[in-house]
């Protein structure tokens, strides 16, 4: 179970309708609904600078949110949208909804690599380049894993893990239909470098050896 689901700060907002959301953004508020779980909307209000930053940090739509109002019950909650001024691109209301244990959810859920010391590849000096270092995947609200784990013993130089190469957590499954690529262990850079000059100097004994080039002939006639 993740540990670390980030709380959300709001309060409870008197009245509803155009002139109490108004009220609220002239407060520095931007004005929300709570909705869903079997119980009545929530009107609410989250401060403009809280909300701004957490939406220029990206995922907000599909991050889980542990929602606390004072004089509420904390509840799990996940954004279904944000409004934004059309000139200003500003947020100016949001949509909450309530999850249950069950409710399954789109989430973004990290990518750990372990067992790196135990990699051939890596002690012969490769390098893990990590191609996606967080997997979108779906899950139970009453059951979201911590971290997808990346195991790297035995992988050489040019291997590559693919989704499908991971074993998931309990219950949850990729949103993404194809095997696509997590990671993979490419040669270091000497060794590039070694095989780049090989190249160039089968190609120069290539041209020195062979037929003299079309423009010496033409001169030789």
């Amino acid at each position: 179970m993740a540990g670390a689901i980030p709380d959300l700060h709001a309060q409870e907002r008197a009245g509803t309708g155009k002139g109490a959301a108004r009220a609220a953004r002239r407060a520095g508020m931007v004005p929300g609904i709570v909705f869903g779980g079997d119980v009545d909307p929530l009107a609410i209000q989250i401060p403009f600078n809280e909300l701004f930053t957490r939406l220029k940090k990206g995922r907000f739509k599909s991050t889980l949110f542990n929602l606390k109002v004072d004089g509420q019950e904390d509840v799990r909650v996940i954004c279904r949208d944000v409004q934004r001024d059309v000139v200003k691109d500003l947020p100016t209301h949001l949509d909450l909804m309530r999850l249950r244990r069950t409710t399954k959810i789109n989430l973004f859920i990290p990518v750990e690599f372990i067992n790196e010391e135990e990699a051939p590849g890596i002690k012969k000096g490769g390098v893990v380049t990590v191609v996606r270092n967080e997997v979108e995947l779906v899950v139970t609200a009453g059951d979201i894993p911590e971290k997808v784990v990346v195991d790297l013993a035995g992988l050489n130089v040019g291997d590559t893990v693919t989704i499908s190469d991971v074993e998931l957590p309990s219950g949850a499954k990729t949103t993404i239909d194809r095997d696509f690529v997590i990671c993979n262990i490419q040669a270091p850079s000497a060794l590039k470098a070694e095989d780049d000059d090989e190249d160039e100097t089968v190609e120069t004994e290539v041209i020195a050896d062979g037929e003299a080039p079309a423009e010496e002939e033409a001169a030789e006639s």
